[in-house]
């Protein structure tokens, strides 16, 4: 019997891309959305969509119903959340609580978390592993802190098996053009090179990241969803790249692949670094879910190669008609 699973956020950034591989690999995929919608988009054709009213816990307790496992990845960003806190809290730690709470009632085996890197604080450096103390700073890591405490307690309890996956710098192409994440760094990276044909950093570019791919992302879930009980320990990973990098690294690593993809070198951008200017150390470790298993392909180029040519397609016709018209008129 083919295994079914609740994505709520499911037509979003992580989402889209998240439920694409969990149905390639054969579980039945429901998206949960705020969203009134008409039928599965065309990039998930066999997937159910389902509006779920996050108001009743009727709606949501029906949503559970006859799952095996939830991903829950429905939340305000980062920038929604500095905007209202007040509304952050609700809806990534309250509505979360009421889906949790939900799926509980209806039996549904698993609950898997996404959430935030940056419960560890900011910036994030030095070595980082899920020992290290959480002191969220931003209300965006702050009320999804609060979702992981009801979680972890969850599976503690023996209630239902929770897993809470603390997610890096995740980037990558979406599962479509009209998700809106392009504030990412190396997604609006790769917007403005197909934008605007060039790449402008605001700072120089010596802070030191942990990038992982969507692709990696999705994997991940995958891997914990289908991981024996005993292995999910106490329900905490990390999830990055384990290969640190400094932005300029990965903004020269764009350039170069814009060149390869889409055929120029955008030029790149930046303010000179100040005088001894290095960038701080940075370990995030995600050895402990590598143990069970789940190792990162890190393909970062392949990544970015699908970020660019969807740009290109969103967003840069029209710097192609302008560059046409203007060597017609050179010509």
């Amino acid at each position: 019997m083919m295994r079914k699973v609740l994505v709520t956020g499911g037509y979003g950034y992580l989402g889209g891309r998240i439920a694409q591989t969990l149905a390639a690999q054969g579980w039945h995929v429901t998206l949960g959305t705020r969203r009134a919608v008409a039928g599965a988009p065309d990039w998930l054709p066999d997937a159910t969509p389902l509006q779920l009213d996050w108001k009743l816990n009727e709606s949501l307790v029906a949503a559970c119903s006859g799952q095996d496992a939830v991903v829950h990845l429905a939340a305000m960003n980062e920038v929604e959340a500095l905007r209202d806190p007040v509304g952050a809290l609700r809806v990534n730690g309250v509505e979360a609580l009421r889906l949790l709470e939900a799926a509980i009632t209806a039996r549904a085996s698993r609950f898997v978390y996404l959430s935030t890197a940056h419960v560890y604080g900011s910036p994030l450096v030095g070595l980082i592993d899920e020992a290290t103390v959480a002191r969220p700073k931003h209300p965006y890591a702050i009320t999804h802190k609060v979702t992981e405490d009801f979680v972890l307690a969850a599976h503690d309890a023996g209630r239902i098996e929770g897993v809470v996956l603390r997610l890096s710098n995740s980037f990558g192409a979406p599962a479509h053009a009209g998700v809106d994440r392009w504030t990412l760094l190396i997604n609006d990276l790769c917007r403005q090179a197909a934008a605007s044909r060039k790449l402008v950093l605001h700072s120089a570019g010596l802070q030191r990241r942990d990038f992982i791919t969507l692709a990696d992302t999705a994997r991940a879930v995958a891997h914990v969803l289908d991981l024996d009980k005993p292995l999910l320990a106490d329900g905490l990973f990390n999830l990055g790249g384990d290969a640190p990098k400094l932005v300029i690294e990965m903004a020269e690593l764009v350039a170069s692949r814009c060149e390869a993809v889409l055929g120029f070198l955008p030029p790149l951008q930046r303010p000179e670094p100040k005088p001894g200017e290095t960038g701080a150390d940075l370990t995030f470790s995600s050895c402990k879910l590598q143990a069970t298993g789940f190792l990162p392909m890190r393909d970062h180029a392949c990544e970015i190669d699908a970020t660019l040519r969807l740009c290109f397609t969103a967003f840069g016709n029209a710097v192609e008609a302008v560059v046409d018209a203007l060597a017609v008129r050179n010509a």
